[in-house]
């Protein structure tokens, strides 16, 4: 078990977290989530005793083993993969070198040989006769095969280095486990394979992700920042949404009568236990849901942008063909042969492990690259937008954000200006800011503002999500489910890619798998297209 008790964090004159008192207790899974800015990565490093609070103090019940995911990718360079992913158990590794240095030594005395056998009393306690093989296991699991585990981590690329280092705060049954947004640079397998790993973990779990899919799928409990507190709520993510979500709207209706409010929430919270499914944590969470009550949930205080896209024109049905379409990068080859035809009202999905190959073929449709070979051909009738991974360049500028949002706006008055910023969370003097000093996710709204005033018909998005907080994700979700137009896009969010997707198409180094009217969930879980899609990536 792992508490804070009056936890503060100042820096400056600005209040991160003001007497913070929780409890995060053995058999849950938690899901720290907050606005981008509130503090979760802080948070899980005052808990992780890697920052010191300016007040109170986090407790860990005697004898218990915290261990975090490292986000340093450069810190284990010069030790070799399987030595790094043990060194996660810094005690057990601790004793494994000096037993092998006292072994080592030429001149081994009475005093070594019981030193020696008090390290193998302790190395036999903490199982580590089987620490090796299950390093090695789990860096499999994770997709580091054999031949890897004996390198130096400098010579593994920046994605599999994320991977040895999961493994290690994986490693050894940790009984507080910390996890920093853990699904980043992780395939659709290894997240499912990660899922499975905490619903079967039995000791505590905090997990900091902007992954809805993730969250519903691994948490028992919700902690939520908030003005600088930390609440806590039972179920998963879209459980904390939907519950806060219906309290708000209850309580906006002065005159509902308290039976027909409880009846309401008895129906809901019903719905969301009947769909916990899987292992141990089901049976804890539906049990949990069945004895709230109304006074158990509040209404979140969390401000969500207002995303909706409008299109000037309705598109003709011819709206793009491609033809033989080849282009490589640097040497590498992206795709060849393709040839696709966009129908009108498709929601298409670009899927794969690669991400540049999706980025490439949007730059190639947006005329930002020339193809190596083919065609390919718009419809007459579409305005299309684009929302490049990369932006920056938008915002090499000294205008504030009223001037540079009107720069793409056919009204230049100033009050619609400052409305359409408002929807996006720019209100006040934050609409005065200047473009050049805004965050990741700060810029990212604005180009999805940028976006809406366009009048598209047909979107293009290559990684909309990246980012931007939940409550961003969840506005941009929602926006793109009720957009009447075209999408192509790619993202690494399963939510979003479920419930926006019509359409799968996942390009391979040996071909294209195209599936209309099929969700993520069934793509993934059907087994002929696993065959087909295990051929495609190892075909010579």
């Amino acid at each position: 078990m792992i508490s804070a008790s009056g936890v503060t964090l100042q820096f400056g004159k600005r209040v991160l977290f003001e007497n913070v008192n929780i409890m995060f207790t053995p058999g849950n899974c938690y899901g720290l989530i907050g606005a981008n800015g509130s503090g979760k990565s802080t948070f899980l490093k005052i808990l992780a005793g890697e920052i010191e609070p300016n007040a109170g103090d986090v407790a860990v019940t005697k004898g218990e083993r915290v261990s975090m995911l490292s986000q340093d990718q450069f810190a284990y360079d010069e030790f070799p993969v399987l030595a790094t992913v043990m060194m996660g158990h810094q005690k057990l590794y601790d004793i494994i070198r000096e037993k092998d240095a006292i072994y080592a030594k030429p001149d081994f005395s009475g005093a070594d040989g019981i030193r020696a056998s008090e390290l193998e009393h302790e190395f036999a306690e903490m199982n580590g006769w089987t620490a090796e093989s299950e390093a090695a296991t789990l860096l499999k699991d994770l997709g580091i095969p054999d031949p890897l585990h004996a390198v130096l981590m400098k010579q593994l690329e920046a994605s599999q280095k994320v991977r040895v280092l999961l493994a290690q705060a994986l490693f050894g049954n940790p009984d507080v486990l910390l996890l920093d947004e853990p699904t980043n640079q992780l395939d659709v397998e290894t997240c499912v394979w990660l899922e499975d790993f905490l619903y079967d973990f039995k000791n505590t779990a905090i997990v900091v992700s902007h992954d809805r899919h993730f969250l519903d799928r691994v948490c028992t409990h919700i902690a939520d920042i908030d003005f600088g507190k930390i609440q806590l709520y039972t179920g998963n993510y879209s459980f904390w949404y939907e519950s806060s979500q219906l309290v708000m709207r209850q309580r906006s209706e002065a005159n509902k009568k308290i039976e027909e409010k409880r009846k309401e929430l008895e129906t809901f919270i019903a719905r969301f236990s009947a769909n916990a499914s899987k292992s141990r944590q089901a049976t804890s969470r539906k049990k949990l849901l069945e004895k709230l009550t109304l006074e158990d949930i509040r209404p979140s205080s969390r401000r969500y942008p207002f995303v909706a896209f409008r299109s000037e024109k309705e598109a003709g049905n011819d709206l793009l063909q491609i033809e033989n379409l080849g282009k490589s990068v640097d040497g590498d080859l992206m795709f060849k042969g393709l040839n696709l035809r966009v129908d009108k009202g498709d929601k298409i999905a670009f899927v794969g492990p690669n991400d540049l190959v999706k980025t490439t073929l949007f730059q190639v449709l947006m005329d930002e690259l020339e193809p190596d070979q083919g065609c390919f051909k718009w419809g007459i009738s579409t305005i299309r937008a684009y929302f490049p991974k990369e932006n920056s360049k938008y915002f090499e500028t000294d205008l504030n954000l009223l001037d540079w949002l009107r720069q793409f706006s056919k009204d230049p008055d100033e009050n619609f200006i400052r409305g359409f910023l408002g929807r996006m969370l720019f209100s006040g003097e934050e609409s005065l800011k200047k473009a050049c000093v805004l965050s990741g996710g700060e810029r990212v709204r604005c180009m999805l503002a940028r976006m809406m005033l366009s009048g598209a018909n047909v979107l293009l998005m290559d990684e909309p999500t990246n980012h931007l907080d939940l409550e961003a994700i969840t506005a941009l979700n929602k926006g793109l489910e009720c957009f009447n137009g075209t999408v192509l896009f790619s993202s690494h969010d399963h939510q979003f890619v479920q419930t926006v997707a019509n359409r799968i198409i996942e390009l391979t180094p040996h071909g294209m798998i195209d599936r209309r009217d099929t969700a993520f969930d069934e793509y993934l879980s059907d087994p002929d297209l696993k065959s087909k899609r295990a051929l495609l990536y190892t075909h010579d």
